[in-house]
């Protein structure tokens, strides 16, 4: 299997401008992507549990990774939720899967989204991780718009080595994520 074309990126050209930029002493300082997070609330599966095995066939489909159900950890009487119900999809991306989800999200999904004028660059949580939201499924060329018969959106994260926001924002903007401009 041929390595993933940004992690050729990554190791030739974001390692050595980043080490540049930022004066690390160590190529082991630069900060990298660990994982990938996918993860898609599905509220409504409280009403109808055919919805799950929907989300868990479409985040798979859409990671190349089999996805999982995540189970709700209190009752809440209000929302009709018991605890261990099933209420959401997720999945974790490494390695090579993770370079090659990536490589799609920003050269043919977002692209896809409609008056795209770039990612915010506000999804930072103060320790170097970012988080995405999508707000359609089928933004991604893997779903097929005829099969979908309800648009729901997700939570992507990038769990980040990096100290800081702005290491992190480097290190995505490196990559190619499409930020807003920054004023």
């Amino acid at each position: 299997m041929a390595t993933p074309r940004l992690k050729e990126k990554y190791l030739k050209e974001i390692v050595p401008g980043l080490k540049s930029k930022f004066q690390y002493k160590s190529v082991m300082q630069v900060p990298k992507i660990e994982k990938i997070c996918i993860n898609k609330g599905i509220g409504a599966a409280v009403a109808d549990k055919k919805l799950i095995d929907v989300g868990v066939e479409e985040i798979t489909t859409i990671s190349g990774q089999k996805a999982v159900p995540t189970r709700s950890k209190k009752d809440i009487s209000n929302f009709k939720l018991r605890s261990g119900q099933a209420i959401g999809v997720k999945v974790t991306l490494r390695g090579d899967r993770m370079f090659e989800f990536m490589d799609r999200l920003i050269s043919v999904a977002l692209p896809r989204v409609r008056d795209f004028k770039g990612v915010s660059d506000k999804g930072f949580d103060g320790r170097g991780n970012y988080t995405l939201g999508v707000k359609e499924q089928i933004i991604f060329p893997e779903i097929f718009i005829d099969k979908v018969n309800k648009i729901n959106g997700m939570d992507i994260t990038f769990v980040t080595t990096a100290q800081t926001d702005q290491e992190s924002y480097e290190l995505l903007k490196a990559f190619g994520m499409p930020f807003v401009n920054k004023n």
